[in-house]
């Protein structure tokens, strides 16, 4: 498989932008919910743990147009960031990352604006206090002090990782990327199952620091393997080695992608659990996006002469073309990419739109029109 031309992704990327084109006017004072009904995506302030996407879209677009549409919009957006931040809304979770990473942390880099890098380096903080050194874990959800919760990693904090890493670069604090350091090696060895699988989620015992039990959260049950979890954990190993030079994360993260592709159905668009290959069981088209990313991430970090490289740069290309067929019509819909799922044991977000979905379809197609710095 020949890789995308430049005329092909010129193309698609046009394809997304009329589509944030559209739906802007919506979303400059507020959000999208983090799933569509019906393909429509209801306005929400800046409460959720998806926020971080949108903003995280206007990025994009403003790094590939220099359009100033786009870089207003992320501006006011990131304001309400640093207010949330300050006001500490709907901040005890580990989501501070997906959150502040595309949106502050990446205003910072983008426009130097130090309002938005004393908003990141606050949610680093709050990410931060969720870290548990006897476990060596950073809680998932809800209150510190809740024993229920406590000890419970997933999958999904691998990306909000880099938000530590990032805040160990910016002030040379090493408390940051000590933590980031020990939860990894924790979800390396018990996220990760034998078979190159991922559990959701993981139990410790913050007693003792020793490993409960693996569960599922969104999964179809507690021995399968969630789509998007295996996906967010194939990108995650990948930028864990990118902040952290550890070879066995790149060769952790491959194994990961092995699994994930050789369950792939032949249109190359994952079903929403891995346990299904076939059939009528609905796709992710937000997990396909997500592991087109860690795909295009992994081939950064293996040599030339690695013989699985091409067979991943071809996975994630045919990954990304397979996404544009999935695509929201032009009139109906505020969002980018139809069929995906956000949760389907609550029934919530089934073949809908979802913002994180939007957000890594776009980032792969910049990642493979130009040599583009990650916010991650």
């Amino acid at each position: 498989m020949a890789p995308p031309t430049a005329a092909e992704l010129d193309d698609a990327i046009a394809q997304v932008l009329a589509r944030l084109d559209r739906a802007l006017p919506q979303f400059s004072g507020s959000f999208p919910a983090p799933s569509s009904e019906r393909l429509i995506y209801p306005a929400i302030g800046n409460v959720e743990w998806t926020n971080g996407f949108w903003t995280g879209l206007m990025w994009l677009a403003w790094e590939l147009t220099g359009a100033e549409r786009y870089r207003s919009a992320a501006e006011q957006q990131v304001e309400s960031f640093v207010e949330r931040a300050d006001r500490r809304v709907n901040v005890e979770h580990h989501d501070l990352g997906f959150l502040y990473t595309p949106s502050a942390c990446a205003a910072w880099r983008l426009t130097g604006d130090t309002e938005a890098r004393r908003a990141g380096l606050a949610a680093a903080e709050l990410l931060l206090a969720r870290f548990d050194p006897v476990s060596g874990v950073i809680q998932a959800w809800g209150d510190l002090n809740d024993p229920e919760q406590a000890g419970r990693m997933i999958i999904d904090c691998n990306l909000n990782l880099p938000l530590l890493y990032w805040a160990t670069e910016e002030t040379g604090d090493a408390r940051f990327r000590t933590a980031a350091e020990r939860h990894l090696d924790q979800a390396s060895r018990y996220l990760v199952r034998p078979d190159a699988s991922t559990f959701h989620t993981f139990h410790m015992d913050t007693r003792t620091g020793a490993p409960s039990h693996g569960t599922t959260h969104q999964g179809h049950s507690d021995d399968s393997c969630w789509a998007r979890g295996q996906a967010w954990g194939i990108y995650g190993f990948a930028l864990g080695h990118l902040h952290s030079g550890r070879e066995d994360l790149v060769a952790l993260a491959a194994r990961l992608a092995n699994y994930f592709l050789n369950r792939l159905p032949d249109d190359l668009v994952c079903r929403w659990d891995l346990i299904f290959t076939g059939g009528d069981a609905p796709r992710d088209t937000s997990a396909a996006a997500i592991a087109a990313c860690g795909l295009l991430e992994l081939v950064r970090h293996l040599p030339l002469s690695d013989p699985d490289r091409g067979l991943y740069a071809r996975a994630a290309w045919g990954m990304t073309r397979a996404l544009a067929a999935h695509l929201t019509p032009l009139e109906g819909s505020n969002g980018v990419l139809a069929e995906a799922v956000y949760h389907m044991p609550n029934q919530i977000g089934i073949s809908e739109c979802c913002i994180w979905g939007d957000y890594f379809y776009l980032e792969a197609l910049v990642r493979m029109r130009r040599i583009w710095r990650p916010y991650w």
